[in-house]
C-alpha cells in the first residue's frame, strides 16, 4: 500500500491510497468467502458451499464490487496510522481509479486531531489571589442568619422600609402583561432592592387594602432586552404589611444557631466557612486560568468537529435549563434579546476555547504518561453507583462500557489539571 497525504487545513487531511495486486488479494479471499455463503447450488445447503465451486456461480462485477468495498474498510484506517493521523470521524472515501485484481485508487478525507505544539507549562504566570475575610463578610452572614430568626407581626399601618410586604401584582407594557411580570401572594422586604428601581419605594406609604399602579421604567442594562429601558406600569394590591422584629445578635442567637456557646464562637465557625468556600472558588479559578495561559502560549487548532460537537452540548444544556422552567429553548432566546445567529456566535466562541483547553490537557497527560488505575476506576464508579442507587437509568448507563471510559478521560483530565498546578515554579 502505497500513500500521499494532502494537508487540507491544520485540522483536516486527505490521504491518497493505491492499492496493487497483493494488496487486493486478501480483499478478494474475503469478498469470495463472504457472497459464497449467499450462493445457492444445488446439492449443497446455503453456507455450505466451497468457495471454488461457488466462484462460478458469483456474478464478476459482484465479487469485484465486493473485494474493493472490503479493501477500501480494511486499508483506510491504517493508511492514516501509518501518516501519524487521527481521524476524528469516519474518512470519507471516493474512488478514482479500479482495475480488479490489479490496482485500486482512493482518496480518503477526515478531520483530525491536530498537532498541539505546547508552550511552557511549567511557567504560565499566572498568580494565585489570597483568601481574605473581611469582618464585613462576618457580619453580613450574621446579618442573614438574624434575618431567618426574626419574628413577622402583621400589621395594620402604612408599609415602610425593612417591613416585609405580601403583594399581588401584575406587570404590563404597552397595556399587555409580559412575561415574568406577575404575581400573587409575593413576600417582599422592603428595601432588599429584588426589584427595579421605584418598585419596593413606590410601595412605601401604601396601606393593607390598597389597590395602586407604579409607572417604572426598567435599567437600560436590564438582562432581558425587550425590557431593557422600556416604560411599563405594574398593577400592585397591597394584601398584608409585616413588622420584621429582629433578634439580638448575641449569645442567646448563636445558641439558636448548632453547638455554640457564645456569638464569638458562631463568628469563628462563619469565617472558617467562609475562607473554605473562599479557597475552594480561588483554587477553580487559579486552575481555570492556568488553562487559559497554557492554551494561549501553545500553538492549537480546534477541529470544527469537536467545536460542533461541544456547540450542540451547551445547546442540549441551555434547552434543558429552559425547559425546566416551561421555556423552550426559542423562548429563552427571545426572553435574553438574542437570535439565533447572536447566541450561535457566542456559543462558538466558548466551545472553541473547551475543545482548545481540552486538547491541550489531553496532549500535557499524554506527555507526561499520566493515567488513572483500572482499580480507581472502579472505586469512582463504585462511588457513583451508591449516589444514584436509586436511579435505574442511571445505574444502567454506568453499565455503558462508553460511559466507563468517559469517567476515565475525566479523572486523566482533573490528575492532569493537579499536575499543572504542582508544575508551576
Amino acid at each position: 500500500m502505497k500513500t500521499t497525504v494532502k494537508k487540507l487545513s491544520d485540522t483536516r487531511v486527505e490521504i491518497k491510497v493505491v492499492l496493487d495486486s497483493k494488496d487486493l488479494e486478501p480483499a478478494k479471499k474475503q469478498a469470495l468467502e463472504r457472497l459464497a455463503k449467499e450462493v445457492k447450488v444445488e446439492g449443497f445447503r446455503q453456507g455450505k458451499v466451497p468457495t471454488d465451486i461457488a466462484a462460478k456461480f458469483i456474478p464478476d462485477n459482484d465479487l469485484s464490487r465486493e473485494a474493493a468495498d472490503i479493501a477500501v474498510r480494511t486499508t483506510v484506517i491504517d493508511a492514516f496510522t501509518q501518516n501519524e493521523k487521527s481521524p476524528l470521524v469516519i474518512p470519507r472515501v471516493e474512488i478514482t481509479k479500479y482495475v480488479p485484481n490489479e490496482t485500486l485508487e482512493y482518496t480518503a478525507t477526515a478531520d483530525i486531531l491536530p498537532e498541539v505544539k505546547l508552550g511552557d507549562y511549567k511557567n504560565l504566570g499566572v498568580k494565585r489571589e489570597k483568601v481574605e475575610v473581611k469582618e464585613s463578610d462576618v457580619k453580613d452572614v450574621l446579618n442573614n442568619i438574624a434575618k431567618s430568626f426574626a419574628e413577622r407581626k402583621a400589621i395594620k399601618r402604612a408599609a415602610k422600609e425593612t417591613d416585609e410586604v405580601i403583594i399581588d401584582f401584575v406587570g404590563k407594557k404597552d397595556g399587555k402583561a409580559f412575561p415574568g411580570g406577575s404575581a400573587k401572594d409575593y413576600h417582599l422586604v422592603l428595601g432588599s432592592k429584588t426589584f427595579i428601581p421605584g418598585f419596593e419605594d413606590g410601595i412605601i406609604g401604601h396601606e393593607p387594602g390598597d389597590s395602586f399602579n407604579l409607572d417604572l421604567t426598567f435599567p437600560k442594562d436590564y438582562g432581558a432586552k425587550e425590557l431593557a429601558g422600556a416604560k411599563t406600569t405594574f398593577e400592585v394590591l397591597l394584601k398584608q404589611v409585616n413588622e420584621v422584629v429582629m433578634p439580638e445578635i448575641n449569645d442567646d442567637l448563636a445558641k439558636k444557631c448548632g453547638p455554640f456557646k457564645t456569638i464569638a464562637d458562631l463568628k469563628a465557625d462563619i469565617k472558617k466557612n467562609i475562607e473554605a468556600q473562599n479557597n475552594h472558588r480561588l483554587e477553580e479559578n487559579y486552575k481555570d486560568a492556568l488553562i487559559e495561559a497554557l492554551v494561549k502560549k501553545s500553538k492549537i487548532a480546534a477541529p470544527e468537529i469537536l467545536i460542533d460537537d461541544q456547540m450542540r452540548m451547551i445547546k442540549d444544556d441551555l434547552t434543558r435549563n429552559a425547559a425546566s422552567q416551561g421555556l423552550s429553548f426559542e423562548d429563552y432566546l427571545k426572553q435574553a434579546g438574542e437570535t439565533e445567529e447572536s447566541w450561535e456566535k457566542q456559543a462558538r466562541t466558548i466551545a472553541e476555547a473547551r475543545v482548545k483547553a481540552s486538547l491541550a490537557l489531553q496532549v500535557l497527560a499524554r506527555d507526561q504518561k499520566i493515567t488513572v488505575k483500572d482499580e480507581v476506576v472502579e472505586a469512582k464508579i463504585a462511588e457513583l453507583r451508591e449516589i444514584y442507587k436509586k436511579s435505574p437509568e442511571a445505574l444502567k448507563n454506568l453499565k455503558d462500557p462508553n460511559v466507563k471510559m468517559d469517567i476515565r478521560n475525566r479523572m486523566v483530565i482533573e490528575k492532569t489539571i493537579d499536575f499543572l498546578v504542582k508544575a508551576q515554579k
